[in-house]
Formats: C-alpha cells, structure tokens, sequence
C-alpha cells in the first residue's frame, strides 16, 4: 500500500478527464480508430482513466497492471485472429500502457509498444492530448497493416468508441 498514491488518486480532480479529452477529443478518436481500421484487420481500443479506482490505488495498483485487467475486462483479447490492441491512459499518472493480445505481440514485441507510449507520452507533455492520443491510433495502425492487412469483407469485432472511466 502507498498512502501517497492512493492520497492522489483520491484528490486529483475530477474535471481533469473531461478539460483534456472533450467531446470533440472523444469522436476525434472514434474516427481516427474506424478511419484506420479499415487498412488492417487489428482491433484497436482506447481507454482514458482519470483515476484508479480507489481499492486499485490503496492496493498500489501499477497502470500496467491495470491495463492488463482492462484488456481482459473489455474483452480485447477475444478477437478471431488474437489481433486485439488497448490502448490506456492513467491521467493521475500521465502513464500510457498498450497491451496488444498474444498473436500482436508474437510479431512485434513490447519494445515497439514503449516506442509508441513514449511518442504520446511527449504530446501529453506539451498538452497535446488529442494529437497525442490521435498519434498512438495511427503509429498502433501503421504497424498492424503491416502485420494484418486489411480485408473488404472484414467485421469490426470491437468497437471503435473511446472508454472513459
């Protein structure tokens, strides 16, 4: 347990979420991830948190972990060719996690995904965070379209809205 994570978690506000990611943000993302799924056939979702929940902050809960449980939660992992990627932003933290399902990461492997988190992690910094969040979408994408070119006939498995919790 950590008093001072679980103290920041309980106090950082909690307009915070909805000044960085408005709704103009919020269908900028949903375009951006429907616009770019229709070049592969991966499976992109974006999650924004403003904060852990509070038993999550006083078990000292990492943003890693929490993605993890996010992406089983949201059922990312259960697309038809293991293709599925989450994309989550701890805001309390400023931390940026991709978990991407087992049939992504046999390809491309975390350090590809540190890359990605880093770049939106620097927008973030400048308080870009549409940019920033636009930016991982289409980075998440170009590396799947090499991976998992896209097919006319393909369903979208998962939807393309952003999840705000």
């Amino acid at each position: 347990m950590s008093l001072q994570k679980f103290f920041k978690h309980i106090f950082f506000p909690r307009r915070t979420l909805r000044k960085l990611f408005p709704a103009s943000t919020l269908q900028a993302i949903e375009a951006t991830i429907a616009a770019e799924e229709a070049h592969h056939q991966g499976q992109i979702r974006f999650v924004i948190e403003n904060t852990l929940p509070s038993q999550a902050a006083w078990q000292d809960m990492s943003s890693r972990a929490r993605a993890l449980q996010l992406f089983a939660d949201l059922g990312v992992w259960d697309t038809e060719h293991n293709n599925g990627v989450l994309i989550y932003l701890l805001l309390a933290e400023r931390q940026v996690e991709i978990v991407a399902d087992r049939g992504v990461n046999a390809k491309l492997g975390q350090a590809v995904w540190n890359e990605i988190c880093r770049a939106m992690e620097t927008h973030f910094r400048q308080g870009q965070f549409e940019q920033g969040a636009l930016t991982g979408i289409q980075k998440v994408s170009e590396h799947m379209a090499l991976h998992y070119p896209g097919m006319a006939d393909e369903r979208n498995e998962l939807p393309d809205q952003a999840v705000v919790l």
